[in-house]
């Protein structure tokens, strides 16, 4: 273990998530020593120069509730969107002047999982990101509630935080909350005990994973954190998950918080958001030839092995990729709209191009833009 957290404290890229509960009150609205607490911690980090630090900031509605006269978050997508239009701003006001105490610029960076999942935004996302950073500004990202709609959302920051992590090609993914790591029950009753580590899945079979806090300002939970931090220790980056006030603690490597292990090898590209951040929009049904090819070879899913079509979707759009029993194998992004399937299923390429055209001589889901969902 100590090993373990000594990487953490050498850790140089570094990417921090902070939730809109050690931000905000309860009633909604900005609280500023909260939020000067957690960049003068973060400020120190980065103040020698050696660790780049990229900070994931939920906390955009919660603070345009007061504001607009709202006494708990919304239900309605277009009300949390209202909210998020003002409160976004209202943050980043704050973080830029709490980082200009320390001569820092902070820049914002909204992104959306449709963003991400297409190839030239995400390449797009990643040379901003990195161009911050190699210019001395601290990126607060966090996701574009303004303009993101059901089928395009997160759904949460710390699912978000994972994906930038894999993104930026962060050494670590430091998760805040109003709690100190994970526990093996209840951490309000007496006897519980705080787990300092976890290698796999099997470390937290036995354990109730709670919902949302008590204050209601936020999305999240104990239970999406966990999967945050399984996602991104899949992608190889380490993880802790603690509380905001344990923050400087953590990033010195401190034994503080649940520890996760990387428990899968670091890829480059971004089919890490097209397997957690895409909705599908439409499924295709492989023939058994088609799965093996897919899921086996990785290979280019082809007209000739496509066996049905269901949904409403673009080219472009992502699509599940479906076995005959209905199982999904993998996810990718279609190449044809939904309406021109039917005429191509079970057809070769070569016969397409001479029937229809040579902008029919391609594949229906290339490999690049294909993932297999593993059980």
């Amino acid at each position: 273990m100590a090993g373990a957290r000594q990487a953490v404290g050498e850790a140089r890229r570094i990417v921090v998530k902070v939730g809109s509960s050690s931000l905000t009150t309860a009633a909604g609205g900005l609280d500023a020593d909260r939020v000067d607490a957690l960049v003068d911690v973060l400020a120190k980090v980065r103040s020698g120069g050696e660790r780049e630090l990229v900070l994931v900031s939920s906390g955009a509605i919660a603070a345009g509730l007061a504001p607009l006269g709202l006494t708990r978050r919304p239900r309605d997508l277009a009300r949390q969107q209202a909210a998020a239009s003002v409160g976004q701003g209202l943050l980043m006001a704050r973080y830029t002047a709490s980082f200009a105490r320390y001569g820092v610029r902070a820049g914002q960076v909204l992104l959306t999982s449709d963003d991400m999942s297409r190839r030239a935004h995400h390449r797009n996302a990643s040379r901003t990101l990195d161009k911050l950073l190699a210019m001395g500004a601290f990126p607060v990202v966090n996701e574009n509630d303004t303009v993101a709609t059901d089928e395009i959302r997160f759904g949460d920051n710390d699912r978000l935080a994972a994906l930038v992590a894999h993104l930026v090609q962060a050494d670590l993914l430091v998760l805040l909350s109003d709690v100190d790591g994970v526990y093996d029950g209840d951490p309000a009753r007496p006897g519980t005990v705080r787990i300092a580590q976890v290698r796999g899945p099997e470390d937290l079979a036995h354990v109730e994973i709670g919902s949302a806090g008590k204050a209601g300002v936020g999305t999240g939970g104990m239970a999406t954190k966990v999967e945050a931090a399984r996602i991104a220790a899949a992608a190889g980056v380490p993880v802790v998950l603690t509380s905001t006030v344990h923050a400087g603690d953590a990033l010195a490597g401190a034994d503080t918080g649940t520890y996760f292990h990387p428990t899968g090898r670091r890829s480059a590209g971004r089919l890490l958001w097209l397997q957690h951040a895409s909705t599908p929009q439409g499924s295709l049904t492989l023939d058994d030839g088609a799965v093996r090819a897919v899921v086996e070879h990785r290979k280019s899913l082809l007209p000739a092995g496509i066996a049905g079509v269901e949904g409403d979707f673009g080219a472009g759009d992502p699509v599940e990729l479906r076995d005959r029993a209905g199982r999904p194998v993998a996810r990718g992004l279609v190449n044809f709209d939904a309406k021109e399937i039917p005429r191509l299923i079970g057809r070769s390429t070569r016969d397409l191009a001479r029937d229809l055209g040579p902008a029919y001589e391609r594949e229906v889901v290339h490999r690049d833009d294909l993932v297999v969902l593993h059980p």
